[in-house]
């Protein structure tokens, strides 16, 4: 997300009560804008389909397929995302433009043909028995899926929030809008309106990214694989971390006390989604804090520091802008679990009329509040790795992205050996740990920070 800042700093520089509401709004739809719409978007096809479809579990086969094809896509792309943005990344600064868009094509070849290898595969071999279209269609559904990780991640670089969001917000609205119509051709029509959408999505980004950049003389290149031009410590960290938000969620698909077959060798955890995917929508204020706070305050003194650090500043300068850098990091995140604290409570007090009004069970509910709990503890450890990427302390992001992984891995089995009371309390003790476990290392990372800049060059 670095670049938001200057953005955001623009409209709180007003400094009026409308400015500051207004970057608090911006950073929050940016933020989570994305993530919410797929959540919001995939709901209603299923609100608006309950009756019309029969039998209902159409409807949960729908939900269930799009659930895998946003998981395991995440997971098959992760390595790249971070890898290509860091390549993008020296190219712009070597004023090498023209090469961002052939390395973007060559890395979509690569991706769409990992996806089709890799999802082909599995496809055929967890859903034999499922109709050759419904295959077809969520086989184009994962590579399109794939594709918009990656484009989105180079969008994002550019900034190019509010097109992302935009997009997203059109896109998934046209995937609810053609399932109105579609919906009477059962599964297969609600993934068609699914692929329709998102290959709208695909398209959309492309044009965007097309028109950042000048034609290259050709059109593909492989420049990123290259042995100098790869960060494996990147790869692993986007690999880990998408592995470790989904981890848990996988186990209790597949434990079967705690999940049902819904297609194919495809299963859901209904006691455990419907929670995990309401609970994310608390975090929207946080992730706002998130941005406002560590893009605009923590990056203005880390600037400052490290433009001192080459210009030759004195060093009663850049030891105040170490503090100042210190002092922003402490009052963001404090900021961050006052406003998560709020979503908390409120989450407990609105949760029983939420869960009515959807028509869910009110034995959802515990699991509600330790879900929000620990999504709300998740943007803490953003926070966190936020920091650590600033600082390019890729070992430690490293580190923390494998004990998050190892952890919920861990707790969740636990917590599954130990029945229905305990559920949910895995992720969140991962994450609880982690997070504490990252706050340790930045606390001795901010006090080395004179040191690692000056005598470890």
């Amino acid at each position: 997300m670095a670049g938001i800042g200057f953005e955001l700093r623009h409209m709180l520089r007003k400094n009026t009560l409308t400015s500051v509401l207004q970057a608090y709004a911006y950073a929050g739809v940016i933020g989570s804008g994305p993530w919410v719409f797929s959540i919001i978007g995939i709901l209603l096809v299923g609100v608006f389909s309950v009756g019309v479809i029969a039998p209902p579990l159409l409807v949960t086969q729908f939900q269930t397929s799009v659930t895998y094809l946003v998981a395991f896509s995440l997971i098959l792309t992760g390595p790249a995302q971070l890898a290509f943005t860091r390549f993008i990344s020296d190219r712009l600064f070597l004023k090498q433009d023209s090469a961002v868009l052939p390395n973007l094509h060559g890395l979509l070849l690569v991706i769409v043909a990992l996806a089709a290898m890799l999802g082909g595969i599995t496809l055929f071999t967890l859903l034999p028995e499922e109709s050759s279209l419904y295959r077809i269609l969520m086989l184009a559904g994962f590579t399109l899926m794939c594709m918009v990780w990656t484009m989105a991640v180079l969008l994002s670089g550019l900034k190019q929030y509010q097109a992302i969001t935009a997009l997203f917000s059109f896109c998934y609205a046209l995937i609810v809008a053609l399932s109105l119509p579609l919906r009477h051709w059962g599964l297969e029509g609600l993934l068609l309106s699914f692929i329709c959408g998102h290959a709208l999505l695909v398209a959309g980004m492309w044009s965007l990214i097309l028109k950042s950049f000048p034609l290259p003389e050709r059109w593909i290149s492989f420049d990123f694989s290259k042995r100098s031009m790869i960060f494996p410590s990147l790869l692993a960290i986007g690999l880990l971390y998408n592995m470790a938000i989904w981890m848990d969620k996988i186990m209790f698909w597949y434990f079967l006390p705690t999940s049902q077959p819904i297609i194919g060798g495809l299963r859901a955890s209904l006691i455990y989604d419907i929670p995990v995917f309401l609970s994310y929508l608390s975090i929207i204020p946080g992730m706002a804090v998130f941005l406002v706070r560590i893009e605009t305050d923590f990056v203005e003194y880390y600037d400052k520091f490290f433009n001192a650090v080459r210009e030759g500043g004195s060093l009663e300068f850049i030891e105040s802008m170490r503090n100042e850098m210190v002092y922003s990091i402490q009052t963001g995140l404090s900021e961050i679990a006052k406003i998560q604290t709020i979503a908390v409570l409120v989450t407990f007090v609105a949760g029983p009329s939420v869960l009515e009004l959807l028509g869910i069970s009110q034995l959802y509910l515990p699991l509600l509040h330790v879900q929000v709990v620990g999504t709300g503890l998740q943007v803490g450890v953003m926070a966190v790795l936020n920091i650590f990427f600033y600082l390019n302390e890729r070992r430690i992001i490293l580190m923390l992205c494998t004990l998050m992984l190892v952890l919920n891995i861990a707790f969740t089995a636990v917590s599954l050996a130990l029945g229905a009371a305990f559920y949910g309390y895995g992720f969140t003790l991962a994450m609880l740990v982690t997070l504490c476990v990252g706050l340790v290392c930045l606390t001795r990372s901010m006090d080395r920070l004179e040191y690692r800049t000056f005598m470890l060059q």
